[in-house]
């Protein structure tokens, strides 16, 4: 089996128990297009699991710079189809939700240590998901106690969604749910974002995007789910596009680099930090304090020079304001300020 190995650097350096199965080449039963990229390693949307928690054994041990390919259910665990009705998401397994593909055991990553996913291909299935669910969203006390359900047809092939007459949305898919084990034996729910990642719920991670997670357990067990092919920031309604996806990431370990205590993230066009927290100021200080952290140490710049930087050129935004009882918010900051 072909294996390939490139390292990443981190910076501009830099609701139940799992089911196991062996690693497999076997598709998904959905119907996806050619892939343009010969994965290491593929792994079904069968082998999954849907807390996060250190007790949760890997699918799978593969070395640094191995790409995987998985395929995802949407946020239900596959509960829900394009014929579904209101009353088919009345009645779902709320212990199936946030089914995540995973987790995968990296070789020599241990506590202390950062592992990059490069996300290299991300292709949604043919239909998607939106819903308002009673008590949750932004608006939660506006929207009364019954349910909203409706099920789309994407269109992949020209890179759009038909929402209404007279109203089409561009395709952006995601994957809503990445991180890595916490170092707990408690089986955390993965509705909220947390130092380990978990649900993130930010559109920015696309392909082209590489994320990085701090370790907290050996071999990181990394996973990934709650796939979604729109979401604006903040997921105001509670929820996105959902829908099934093929995913395609290469997951590398970086030893001796500069440490993270959250998420962090970068394309060719910006690096970003994130921070989760009760409240949006909390969370937006924390993304800033983070910030100010990496201009020191990859920028060389004072602690006084980098916090005025980011009040220059630094952009807040809130990534999701619904995943009690934490939110996300991210500081951005576009590379073409530094210039040789």
């Amino acid at each position: 089996m072909k294996r390939q190995c490139q390292t990443v650097r981190l910076g501009l350096v830099l609701l139940t128990a799992m089911s196991q199965f062996s690693c497999s080449s076997e598709p998904d039963d959905n119907s996806w297009r050619p892939q343009t990229i010969d994965p290491d390693f593929t792994l079904t949307s069968a082998q999954t699991h849907n807390k996060f928690s250190r007790q949760i054994a890997p699918v799978i041990t593969v070395p640094s710079g191995s790409v995987i390919e998985v395929f995802t259910h949407e946020a239900t665990g596959g509960q829900l189809d394009l014929d579904s009705s209101v009353d088919d998401f009345a009645n779902i397994d709320m212990d199936q939700v946030h089914t995540l593909t995973g987790p995968v055991y990296v070789e020599g990553a241990e506590p202390g240590d950062v592992v990059a996913v490069e996300l290299l291909e991300i292709e949604a299935a043919d239909w998607g998901w939106m819903a308002i669910i009673p008590h949750f969203g932004l608006l939660a006390d506006d929207f009364g106690d019954t349910a909203t359900f409706k099920t789309f047809v994407l269109d992949n092939d020209n890179g759009h969604v038909d929402f209404a007459e007279g109203i089409r949305v561009p395709l952006a898919p995601f994957a809503g749910v990445m991180g890595v084990a916490p170092d707990t034996d408690e089986m955390l729910n993965t509705i909220p974002p947390r130092e380990n990642g978990g649900n993130l719920d930010d559109p920015n991670l696309v392909a082209g995007t590489t994320v990085y997670f701090p370790v907290f357990v050996p071999g990181a067990l990394f996973s990934i789910g709650d796939t979604h092919a729109i979401q604006a920031l903040g997921e105001v309604s509670g929820t996105a596009m959902e829908s099934p996806m093929r995913i395609v990431y290469r997951i590398s370990m970086i030893k001796d680099g500069r440490s993270i205590e959250e998420v962090q993230y970068e394309t060719d066009e910006f690096y970003a930090t994130t921070g989760f927290a009760t409240t949006i100021d909390a969370a937006a200080r924390k993304a800033t304090r983070y910030m100010i952290e990496y201009l020191v140490a990859e920028k060389g710049l004072s602690r006084e020079e980098a916090y005025m930087l980011c009040s220059l050129a630094g952009d807040l935004k809130v990534a999701e304001a619904v995943d009690i009882p934490h939110m996300l918010v991210t500081m951005h900051l576009p590379k073409a300020i530094f210039v040789d």
